[in-house]
C-alpha cells in the first residue's frame, strides 16, 4: 500500500500522534521523543499553535509511521519514525526544510542519537551539531529514589489538590517569584493570566493527560510549595514527569527529590520501569542517570573562500 501523509488537526490529531508515539517507544527515545513530549505541548501556553497545521503525519493505510512536528518553537522540528520506514527519512527531512518556517535564517532539526537514518539525511543536506543535550532518566530496576519529605511540609492527597492554589505554585516556580501572582492578591490581578500560565491546562486536560498521578507538597500553612506532574504512559511504563517546580522561597530544601521519591512509591507497584527527568545536573545527584541524548543540528553558512 502506498505511503500518504496527512496534516496534523488539533482538534481530532492527538491520538493519531499518541498511537505512534507510543508504539515504538524506547528507553532512549531512539525511534522520537515519548508521546507526553508532544502533547503536553499543545495545552501549554507557551507553544505557538500558530503553525500546528504544519505538522505532518505518514501513514501506511491506517498506521502512523512518521511524524515531523514541533514542541514548542516552529523552527525547531522533531521527528517520530516508526522501524522498518527508514526509507521515509529524507522525504519528511525535505519537507521539514520547505514547509517550517525560519523566522531567524536558520532552521534546527532535534534528532535523538538513536534515529539514525534521520542523522544521515540530515548530514547529507549539510546540517551539523550546534548543541548536544542529556536528559536523565531513572531506571527503576536499579534502585529506589527514598529522600525523605522535610519537616514542615505534607504531601497533599490528590483527589484534594486545589487548581487555583497549584496555579499559583507553578506561576511562581517557573517565573522566579515575579509577575502578578507576586503577594498573591496584588490589586489589578485578573483570571486571564491564570488562565493562559496553567490553570487552563488543568481544568480542560488533553486525551492522555494523568492528573491524579500529580505529587503535590504543601507547606505548614497549606500554601503548595512543590508541584510534580506525571504523566502515567502504562503502555510504555514509563512515568513521565511533566512539569515541575518549586516556589523560590522553598528551594534547596530537598522538596523536589521528594516528590520524585513519592511518584517512585506510588508508580512503582503499577509497573514503572522508567521515570523521565530533565537536563539539569540535580537529577543525577539524586539517582537518575544520562539516556536520551537528543543532537541539535542546523546549517552553518560556510565563509567564501
Amino acid at each position: 500500500m502506498a505511503i500518504r501523509t496527512k496534516q496534523f488537526q488539533i482538534l481530532t490529531d492527538a491520538d493519531l500522534a499518541w498511537e505512534l508515539m507510543t508504539d515504538v517507544f524506547t528507553p532512549d527515545e531512539g525511534h522520537g521523543p515519548a508521546a507526553p513530549f508532544f502533547e503536553y505541548a499543545l495545552t501549554s501556553s507557551w507553544q505557538d499553535k500558530t503553525y500546528l497545521r504544519l505538522d505532518r503525519f505518514w501513514l501506511d493505510g491506517d498506521l502512523p509511521v512518521g511524524f515531523a512536528f514541533y514542541e514548542d518553537d516552529p523552527n525547531r522540528i522533531h521527528f517520530t519514525l516508526r522501524p522498518g520506514y527508514e526509507y521515509l527519512a529524507g522525504e519528511m527531512i525535505d519537507y521539514a526544510e520547505t514547509a517550517f518556517p525560519a523566522f531567524d535564517g536558520s532552521r534546527e532539526l532535534a534528532l535523538n542519537q538513536g534515529q539514525t537514518a534521520l542523522i544521515r539525511e540530515a548530514e547529507t543536506r549539510g546540517y551539523e551539531i550546534v548543541h548536544r543535550e542529556e536528559n536523565k532518566v531513572f531506571d527503576f530496576s536499579t534502585g529506589q529514589l527514598s529522600h525523605p519529605l522535610p519537616a514542615g511540609y505534607r504531601f497533599v492527597d490528590p483527589d484534594r489538590v486545589d487548581p487555583l492554589k497549584a496555579a499559583r505554585c507553578m506561576w511562581l516556580g517557573f517565573n522566579e517569584g515575579s509577575g502578578p501572582f507576586v503577594g498573591w492578591e496584588t490589586p489589578g490581578t485578573g483570571p486571564h493570566e491564570l488562565y493562559q500560565s496553567v490553570l487552563g491546562a488543568t481544568l480542560a486536560p488533553s486525551p492522555h493527560a494523568t492528573y491524579d498521578r500529580t505529587v503535590v507538597i504543601a507547606d505548614e500553612n497549606g500554601d503548595y510549595a512543590c508541584f510534580a506532574g506525571m504523566w502515567w504512559v502504562k503502555k510504555n511504563g514509563l512515568a513521565y514527569l511533566e512539569p515541575l517546580c518549586t516556589v523560590p522561597e522553598h528551594r534547596h530544601r530537598g522538596l523536589a527529590a521528594a516528590a520524585l521519591s513519592e511518584h517512585d512509591r506510588r508508580l512503582r507497584p503499577l509497573g514503572a520501569r522508567l521515570m523521565t527527568g530533565g537536563v539539569n545536573d540535580f537529577y543525577r545527584r539524586i539517582g537518575y542517570r544520562d539516556a536520551i541524548v537528543t543532537l541539535h543540528y542546523t546549517k552553518i553558512e560556510k565563509e567564501a573562500k
